[in-house]
């Protein structure tokens, strides 16, 4: 009878126990104390980006080793010369890695960063970030070699942020010009590291320092180092001989510093640079009586973040897409008698056509190919190849079997290097009418290879988040 009892009165406390478990659950919000993610704004670091610090740029210099060497071939800036991401020496390549791997010629440790090197006769540059120092530091290194040969640096504390250096600088015979994580822009003779001068974008601009810090490539052209503050300013250019500001675009819109690179473009005879930035995207007048004058600009296509670079297409076409979710923008400028109109074409969501999340598509032989962004539904992270008059019109996908990450992609000998972001490195035929795998092989043990690829004399530079490593892929 007892045992009766207690059973009973057992199985009706479980059964309450119950009602009142299934009670909570259905009230219980789980997420009441979680932040909404605004893209952009995840992983902001919790130091003041613009907080105005006294640098000394440029002020520090290390030698290391006497370097000479008969290489003439170059790679300049952000995608090359031409900003196409088209290597376009008359070098054969490899078509696949062979019996014996990659030939891997040497390896550099860097700070952690996806800062990409240029090259220049037989020298390798690349802006670097010394997290023990707390320096940005310009470093110049053998091509043949990885030896370093000097370095040219500045102190500057940066809290890791995915990272810290992101940029690529631009060179010429005589100038090599850098933009450091916290918008510190630096000009140096590429031959002995004597600094030339430098300027303070935060300081002397008001420049609003992007989310994970400065992604800008500076452009020189015609000896003046281009820049995009996004403050006071919104273009500038410098003299790269004196560093004196010789022209400067006005800003009354407050639009900001993105992490998109200035493109140059040349429409009905006149030469302009585009830039995409936080608020817009806009055409500055290159040259002539009007340098820095505004031709052009629109607000129809403005993300929080933007990362890829404009893609300037044929007949006045340019095509911009951005990720977390923005999608992309096709649209024409036009000549409407003495000034220029914007038509824009297509504007869609990244799974209704051709986008990409950090790296700038390219554009070859007619044809635009990016990897698509992970919201680009069944067809995320496949290389793909579009029709450039219609970016939602995809062509082919390299397939699900051959998907990638967030890493570079560019042209050598009508030949694709693929980089992944676990360093394996994909070679595949530049064919626009599929995909045509050749190769592939696993070169870096790191993780976030996401610095652009330079090429160069028969090498190739790749970059995980810690490492720089140059391999040899010249034809026998």
């Amino acid at each position: 009878m007892i045992k009766h009892f207690i059973e009973k009165y057992v199985f009706l406390l479980l059964i309450l126990i119950g009602i009142a478990v299934f009670a909570y659950w259905q009230i219980y919000d789980p997420v009441k104390g979680f932040t909404v993610n605004i893209p952009g704004l995840d992983n902001r670091p919790e130091v003041d980006l613009n907080a105005i610090e006294n640098v000394a740029i440029g002020e520090k210099f290390t030698a290391y080793n006497e370097s000479s060497s008969e290489l003439s071939g170059k790679w300049t800036g952000f995608r090359g010369a031409d900003r196409d991401n088209i290597n376009k020496e008359n070098i054969r390549l490899i078509d696949s890695w062979g019996p014996g791997g990659p030939k891997i010629e040497w390896v550099v440790d860097l700070g952690e960063g996806h800062a990409a090197p240029v090259i220049y006769n037989g020298k390798v540059y690349i802006l670097d970030y010394h997290e023990i120092k707390k320096a940005d530091a310009l470093r110049c290194f053998s091509l043949e070699t990885g030896e370093e040969i000097w370095r040219r640096w500045y102190n500057i504390r940066i809290k890791r942020n995915h990272g810290m250096s992101r940029t690529v600088p631009a060179i010429t015979d005589k100038y090599i010009v850098t933009i450091g994580p916290k918008g510190h822009v630096m000009c140096v003779n590429p031959e002995n590291g004597d600094f030339l001068w430098g300027i303070d974008l935060v300081k002397n601009y008001s420049t609003e320092i992007p989310f994970w810090y400065t992604g800008q490539c500076p452009l020189i052209d015609n000896d003046v180092a281009v820049i995009a503050p996004g403050g006071s300013s919104l273009l500038m250019g410098v003299d790269c001989a004196s560093g004196e500001v010789i022209w400067q675009t006005p800003n009354p819109d407050n639009w900001k510093m993105s992490h998109s690179s200035i493109m140059p473009m040349t429409l009905s005879g006149k030469k302009m640079y585009v830039y995409a930035a936080i608020g817009g995207i806009v055409g500055v007048s290159a040259g002539g009586s009007d340098p820095g004058k505004v031709l052009w600009k629109t607000n129809t296509f403005a993300p929080s973040v933007v990362a890829p670079s404009p893609v300037i297409l044929d007949d006045g076409k340019i095509f911009i897409t951005a990720g977390y979710g923005a999608g992309s923008i096709l649209f024409q400028v036009v000549k409407s008698g003495n000034s220029f109109e914007v038509n824009v074409l297509q504007k869609y969501k990244p799974k209704d056509g051709l986008a990409a999340e950090q790296q700038t598509p390219l554009f070859y032989d007619g044809f635009l190919f990016s990897i698509l962004p992970k919201d680009a539904g069944n067809r995320r992270n496949q290389f793909v190849c579009c029709d450039p008059n219609d970016c939602q019109s995809i062509l082919w996908t390299s397939g699900k079997t051959k998907r990638f990450g967030l890493g570079p992609y560019i042209v050598a000998d009508n030949k694709f290097f693929i980089l992944n972001d676990d360093g394996t490195l994909t070679i595949a035929k530049a064919n626009t009418s599929r995909f045509e795998f050749l190769d592939k092989a696993k070169i870096m043990e790191g993780q976030d290879a996401w610095g652009p690829i330079a090429i160069a004399d028969g090498r190739l530079l790749m970059r995980d988040s810690k490492k720089l490593v140059c391999v040899n892929i010249k034809a026998k």
